[in-house]
Protein backbone atom coordinates (compact mmCIF):
# COMPACT_ATOMS: atom_id res chain seq x y z
CA UNK A 1 0.00 0.00 0.00
CA UNK A 2 1.11 3.40 -0.54
CA UNK A 3 -0.21 6.61 0.90
CA UNK A 4 -1.99 9.52 -0.85
CA UNK A 5 -3.10 13.02 -0.07
CA UNK A 6 -6.54 14.00 -1.39
CA UNK A 7 -9.02 16.82 -0.81
CA UNK A 8 -13.03 16.15 -1.56
CA UNK A 9 -13.77 19.74 -1.00
CA UNK A 10 -12.12 23.41 -1.26
CA UNK A 11 -11.03 25.09 1.60
CA UNK A 12 -8.24 25.45 4.62
CA UNK A 13 -5.65 23.28 5.23
CA UNK A 14 -8.37 21.03 7.41
CA UNK A 15 -9.71 19.73 3.87
CA UNK A 16 -6.56 17.23 3.08
CA UNK A 17 -6.61 13.90 3.60
CA UNK A 18 -3.84 10.88 4.26
CA UNK A 19 -5.50 8.15 2.53
CA UNK A 20 -4.29 4.63 1.69
CA UNK A 21 -4.23 3.49 -1.92
CA UNK A 22 -2.47 0.64 -3.94
CA UNK A 23 0.98 1.53 -4.87
CA UNK A 24 -0.24 2.50 -9.12
CA UNK A 25 0.68 1.27 -11.96
CA UNK A 26 2.50 3.28 -15.03
CA UNK A 27 0.50 3.53 -18.14
CA UNK A 28 1.58 4.38 -21.49
CA UNK A 29 3.98 7.30 -21.55
CA UNK A 30 3.82 7.10 -17.65
CA UNK A 31 6.71 6.51 -14.89
CA UNK A 32 6.04 5.48 -11.63
CA UNK A 33 8.40 7.41 -8.71
CA UNK A 34 9.31 6.60 -5.45
CA UNK A 35 8.89 10.04 -3.81
CA UNK A 36 11.41 10.95 -1.13
CA UNK A 37 10.43 14.92 -1.10
CA UNK A 38 7.88 16.77 -2.81
CA UNK A 39 8.25 20.96 -3.06
CA UNK A 40 5.53 22.74 -1.56
CA UNK A 41 4.42 25.81 -3.46
CA UNK A 42 1.62 29.52 -3.01
CA UNK A 43 0.10 27.92 -6.01
CA UNK A 44 -0.61 24.31 -3.72
CA UNK A 45 -2.90 26.90 -1.48
CA UNK A 46 -4.57 28.46 -4.36
CA UNK A 47 -5.40 24.93 -6.06
CA UNK A 48 -6.70 23.93 -2.38
CA UNK A 49 -9.12 27.23 -2.67
CA UNK A 50 -10.05 27.00 -5.72
CA UNK A 51 -8.35 30.54 -6.86
CA UNK A 52 -5.59 28.55 -8.90
CA UNK A 53 -5.92 28.83 -13.22
CA UNK A 54 -6.43 25.11 -13.05
CA UNK A 55 -9.48 23.54 -10.78
CA UNK A 56 -9.83 20.82 -8.71
CA UNK A 57 -11.73 17.34 -10.03
CA UNK A 58 -13.09 15.71 -6.81
CA UNK A 59 -11.39 13.71 -5.25
CA UNK A 60 -8.55 15.79 -6.39
CA UNK A 61 -4.71 14.75 -5.30
CA UNK A 62 -2.40 17.81 -5.70
CA UNK A 63 1.58 18.80 -5.66
CA UNK A 64 3.34 20.19 -8.88
CA UNK A 65 6.69 18.95 -7.97
CA UNK A 66 9.20 15.93 -6.61
CA UNK A 67 12.59 14.69 -6.65
CA UNK A 68 12.91 10.43 -6.03
CA UNK A 69 13.39 7.54 -8.15
CA UNK A 70 12.04 5.86 -10.88
CA UNK A 71 10.08 2.12 -9.91
CA UNK A 72 8.55 1.89 -13.10
CA UNK A 73 8.05 3.36 -16.64
CA UNK A 74 5.45 2.49 -18.92
CA UNK A 75 5.27 1.62 -22.58
CA UNK A 76 6.27 4.63 -24.60
CA UNK A 77 7.79 6.83 -21.98
CA UNK A 78 11.62 7.64 -22.70
CA UNK A 79 14.40 9.85 -21.63
CA UNK A 80 13.83 7.73 -18.29
CA UNK A 81 14.83 4.35 -16.93
CA UNK A 82 14.24 2.49 -13.78
CA UNK A 83 16.46 3.20 -10.86
CA UNK A 84 17.14 6.54 -12.09
CA UNK A 85 16.98 9.50 -9.64
CA UNK A 86 14.34 12.00 -11.09
CA UNK A 87 12.66 15.27 -10.94
CA UNK A 88 9.03 15.89 -11.62
CA UNK A 89 8.30 19.20 -13.49
CA UNK A 90 4.66 21.51 -13.30
CA UNK A 91 2.59 21.42 -15.59
CA UNK A 92 0.52 17.92 -15.87
CA UNK A 93 -3.24 17.72 -14.90
CA UNK A 94 -2.56 17.84 -10.43
CA UNK A 95 -5.74 16.69 -10.00
CA UNK A 96 -4.98 13.19 -11.63
CA UNK A 97 -1.03 13.11 -11.31
CA UNK A 98 -0.35 15.05 -7.81
CA UNK A 99 3.25 14.46 -6.33
CA UNK A 100 1.55 14.36 -2.65
CA UNK A 101 2.48 10.86 -1.46
CA UNK A 102 4.77 8.48 -1.03
CA UNK A 103 4.44 7.52 -5.02
CA UNK A 104 3.59 9.25 -8.09
CA UNK A 105 2.26 8.25 -11.51
CA UNK A 106 3.98 11.17 -13.69
CA UNK A 107 3.87 11.86 -17.59
CA UNK A 108 6.80 11.09 -18.78
CA UNK A 109 7.41 14.51 -20.53
CA UNK A 110 7.64 16.04 -17.12
CA UNK A 111 10.24 13.70 -15.58
CA UNK A 112 13.96 14.99 -15.95
CA UNK A 113 17.09 13.50 -14.63
CA UNK A 114 18.07 14.89 -10.96
CA UNK A 115 21.10 17.44 -11.07
CA UNK A 116 24.32 16.10 -9.33
CA UNK A 117 25.26 18.07 -6.33
CA UNK A 118 21.63 18.00 -4.56
CA UNK A 119 19.74 16.33 -1.97
CA UNK A 120 16.48 14.95 -2.84
CA UNK A 121 15.23 17.50 -0.26
CA UNK A 122 16.71 20.24 -2.80
CA UNK A 123 15.90 18.82 -5.67
CA UNK A 124 12.37 18.34 -4.64
CA UNK A 125 12.52 22.38 -4.63
CA UNK A 126 14.10 23.07 -7.63
CA UNK A 127 11.88 23.10 -10.73
CA UNK A 128 8.78 25.13 -10.21
CA UNK A 129 10.87 28.03 -8.91
CA UNK A 130 13.88 27.79 -11.58
CA UNK A 131 11.32 27.12 -13.91
CA UNK A 132 9.54 30.32 -13.39
CA UNK A 133 12.18 32.42 -12.60
CA UNK A 134 14.23 31.54 -15.76
CA UNK A 135 11.07 31.88 -17.83
CA UNK A 136 10.14 35.04 -16.82
CA UNK A 137 13.33 36.64 -16.41
CA UNK A 138 15.81 35.38 -19.34
CA UNK A 139 12.77 34.44 -21.89
CA UNK A 140 9.87 36.96 -21.23
CA UNK A 141 12.01 39.95 -19.52
CA UNK A 142 14.80 39.70 -21.91
CA UNK A 143 17.27 40.30 -18.74
CA UNK A 144 20.68 41.33 -20.03
CA UNK A 145 24.10 41.35 -18.24
CA UNK A 146 24.20 45.41 -16.52
CA UNK A 147 20.54 45.54 -16.06
CA UNK A 148 18.42 46.47 -13.45
CA UNK A 149 15.76 44.01 -12.48
CA UNK A 150 12.95 44.15 -9.85
CA UNK A 151 11.42 41.17 -7.67
CA UNK A 152 8.65 41.06 -5.83
CA UNK A 153 7.67 38.72 -3.28
CA UNK A 154 11.52 38.22 -2.92
CA UNK A 155 11.83 35.68 -0.40
CA UNK A 156 9.78 33.02 -1.61
CA UNK A 157 11.53 30.29 -3.28
CA UNK A 158 10.26 31.64 -6.82
CA UNK A 159 11.51 35.06 -5.60
CA UNK A 160 15.00 33.94 -4.29
CA UNK A 161 15.68 32.26 -7.61
CA UNK A 162 14.94 34.59 -9.33
CA UNK A 163 17.51 36.65 -7.28
CA UNK A 164 20.38 33.73 -8.25
CA UNK A 165 19.12 33.86 -11.82
CA UNK A 166 19.71 37.28 -12.31
CA UNK A 167 23.17 37.53 -10.95
CA UNK A 168 24.18 34.56 -13.26
CA UNK A 169 22.64 36.68 -15.79
CA UNK A 170 25.42 39.75 -14.42
CA UNK A 171 22.21 41.61 -13.96
CA UNK A 172 21.36 43.50 -10.67
CA UNK A 173 18.47 42.16 -8.78
CA UNK A 174 16.22 44.71 -5.78
CA UNK A 175 13.97 42.31 -3.77
CA UNK A 176 10.92 43.69 -2.67
CA UNK A 177 9.21 42.46 0.72
CA UNK A 178 6.26 43.47 2.68
CA UNK A 179 8.59 44.66 6.14
CA UNK A 180 12.02 44.89 6.83
CA UNK A 181 12.07 41.68 8.96
CA UNK A 182 13.95 39.89 5.75
CA UNK A 183 15.91 42.77 4.55
CA UNK A 184 19.34 41.41 6.26
CA UNK A 185 18.29 37.26 4.81
CA UNK A 186 17.61 39.04 1.52
CA UNK A 187 20.79 40.77 1.18
CA UNK A 188 22.85 37.80 2.02
CA UNK A 189 21.17 35.94 -0.54
CA UNK A 190 22.32 38.39 -3.56
CA UNK A 191 19.90 41.13 -3.88
CA UNK A 192 21.56 44.87 -4.53
CA UNK A 193 18.87 46.43 -2.40
CA UNK A 194 15.72 45.62 -0.43
CA UNK A 195 12.66 47.76 -0.74
CA UNK A 196 10.11 47.08 2.30
CA UNK A 197 6.93 48.30 0.60
CA UNK A 198 4.92 48.52 3.55
CA UNK A 199 7.45 50.90 4.93
CA UNK A 200 9.07 53.09 2.22
CA UNK A 201 7.32 54.40 -1.42
CA UNK A 202 8.08 51.64 -3.86
CA UNK A 203 8.62 54.13 -6.86
CA UNK A 204 10.56 56.56 -5.43
CA UNK A 205 13.14 54.07 -3.89
CA UNK A 206 13.02 52.12 -7.28
CA UNK A 207 14.49 55.39 -8.69
CA UNK A 208 16.69 56.42 -6.12
CA UNK A 209 18.14 52.84 -6.90
CA UNK A 210 18.26 52.80 -10.57
CA UNK A 211 18.00 56.78 -11.52
CA UNK A 212 15.20 55.51 -13.95
CA UNK A 213 16.86 52.86 -15.39
CA UNK A 214 15.12 49.83 -14.86
CA UNK A 215 15.27 47.63 -16.99
CA UNK A 216 12.84 44.68 -16.09
CA UNK A 217 10.06 43.67 -13.13
CA UNK A 218 9.72 40.45 -12.07
CA UNK A 219 6.26 40.53 -10.13
CA UNK A 220 4.11 38.28 -8.56
CA UNK A 221 1.65 40.60 -6.88
CA UNK A 222 0.43 42.81 -9.43
CA UNK A 223 -2.57 45.15 -8.33
CA UNK A 224 -2.17 49.44 -8.18
CA UNK A 225 2.02 48.68 -7.73
CA UNK A 226 2.36 48.09 -11.63
CA UNK A 227 2.03 51.70 -11.58
CA UNK A 228 4.90 52.33 -9.60
CA UNK A 229 6.47 49.82 -11.28
CA UNK A 230 6.03 51.87 -14.76
CA UNK A 231 6.83 55.15 -13.29
CA UNK A 232 10.71 53.54 -12.46
CA UNK A 233 10.97 52.01 -15.89
CA UNK A 234 13.45 52.71 -18.51
CA UNK A 235 12.36 53.26 -22.22
CA UNK A 236 11.41 50.03 -23.91
CA UNK A 237 11.30 48.40 -20.54
CA UNK A 238 9.29 45.08 -19.32
CA UNK A 239 7.17 43.96 -16.39
CA UNK A 240 6.41 40.29 -16.19
CA UNK A 241 3.93 39.57 -13.79
CA UNK A 242 3.38 36.05 -12.90
CA UNK A 243 1.22 36.02 -9.58
CA UNK A 244 -1.43 37.83 -8.64
CA UNK A 245 -1.27 37.87 -4.68
CA UNK A 246 -3.01 41.39 -4.46
CA UNK A 247 -6.55 41.32 -3.74
CA UNK A 248 -6.78 44.40 -5.65
CA UNK A 249 -7.16 45.06 -9.20
CA UNK A 250 -4.52 45.90 -11.57
CA UNK A 251 -4.39 48.97 -13.81
CA UNK A 252 -2.99 48.93 -16.97
CA UNK A 253 -0.61 52.14 -16.80
CA UNK A 254 -1.57 52.94 -20.87
CA UNK A 255 -0.21 56.82 -20.21
CA UNK A 256 3.75 55.38 -18.82
CA UNK A 257 3.45 52.35 -21.68
CA UNK A 258 3.04 54.55 -24.38
CA UNK A 259 5.56 57.36 -22.98
CA UNK A 260 8.21 54.66 -22.89
CA UNK A 261 7.30 51.67 -25.47
CA UNK A 262 6.74 49.58 -22.06
CA UNK A 263 5.99 46.03 -22.28
CA UNK A 264 3.33 44.69 -19.81
CA UNK A 265 3.17 40.60 -20.29
CA UNK A 266 1.47 38.34 -17.85
CA UNK A 267 3.39 35.03 -18.06
CA UNK A 268 2.96 31.50 -16.45
CA UNK A 269 5.61 28.74 -16.47
CA UNK A 270 4.06 26.62 -18.78
CA UNK A 271 5.41 28.84 -21.38
CA UNK A 272 8.99 26.71 -20.56
CA UNK A 273 7.88 23.34 -19.69
CA UNK A 274 5.23 23.61 -22.86
CA UNK A 275 8.53 24.23 -25.20
CA UNK A 276 10.84 21.56 -25.61
CA UNK A 277 13.61 24.10 -27.08
CA UNK A 278 12.69 26.51 -24.48
CA UNK A 279 12.81 23.42 -21.42
CA UNK A 280 16.01 22.86 -23.35
CA UNK A 281 17.67 26.24 -22.74
CA UNK A 282 16.26 26.72 -18.90
CA UNK A 283 17.95 22.91 -18.34
CA UNK A 284 20.99 23.69 -19.94
CA UNK A 285 21.11 27.46 -17.92
CA UNK A 286 20.28 25.99 -14.42
CA UNK A 287 22.83 23.00 -14.41
CA UNK A 288 25.35 25.32 -15.56
CA UNK A 289 24.36 27.43 -11.93
CA UNK A 290 24.15 24.10 -9.88
CA UNK A 291 27.40 23.02 -11.04
CA UNK A 292 29.18 26.47 -10.98
CA UNK A 293 27.44 26.70 -7.35
CA UNK A 294 25.51 30.28 -8.07
CA UNK A 295 22.00 28.44 -8.12
CA UNK A 296 21.03 26.41 -4.67
CA UNK A 297 17.46 26.25 -3.34
CA UNK A 298 17.23 27.16 -0.14
CA UNK A 299 15.37 25.11 2.06
CA UNK A 300 13.47 26.96 4.76
CA UNK A 301 11.84 24.12 6.72
CA UNK A 302 10.66 19.95 6.29
CA UNK A 303 7.56 18.70 7.49
CA UNK A 304 6.63 14.82 6.84
CA UNK A 305 4.18 13.64 4.68
CA UNK A 306 1.59 12.84 7.75
CA UNK A 307 2.06 16.59 8.73
CA UNK A 308 0.53 18.16 5.64
CA UNK A 309 -2.18 20.21 7.31
CA UNK A 310 0.40 22.09 9.26
CA UNK A 311 2.93 22.24 6.52
CA UNK A 312 -0.05 24.00 4.78
CA UNK A 313 -0.85 26.33 7.76
CA UNK A 314 2.66 27.58 7.68
CA UNK A 315 2.93 27.80 4.00
CA UNK A 316 -0.23 30.13 4.31
CA UNK A 317 1.35 32.08 7.58
CA UNK A 318 3.88 33.81 5.01
CA UNK A 319 6.59 33.05 7.60
CA UNK A 320 8.77 30.83 5.26
CA UNK A 321 12.15 32.11 3.62
CA UNK A 322 12.51 29.99 0.59
CA UNK A 323 11.20 26.29 0.24
CA UNK A 324 8.60 24.44 2.07
CA UNK A 325 9.59 20.83 1.50
CA UNK A 326 7.29 17.87 2.78
CA UNK A 327 9.64 14.48 3.15
CA UNK A 328 8.12 10.34 2.69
Amino acid sequence: MSRVVRFHALGGPDVLRLEERVIPTPGAGEVLIKVEAIGMNRADVMFRTGRYLEKATFPSQMGFEASGTALAVGAGAHGVREGDAVGVLPGFDISKYGTYGDHAVVPHAYVLPQPQGLTHVQAAGLWMAYLTAYGGLIEAGRLMAGDWVVISAASSSVGLAAIQIARQAGARPIATTLTSAKRDALIAAGAYAVIATEEEPLGQRLQEHTEGKLNCAFDAVGGPQVVDLAEAMAPKGTIVVHGALSSEETPYPLKQALKKSLTLRGYVYTEVTKDPDCLARAQSFIAQGISAGTLRPHIDKTFPLDKVIDAHRYLESNQQFGKVVLTT
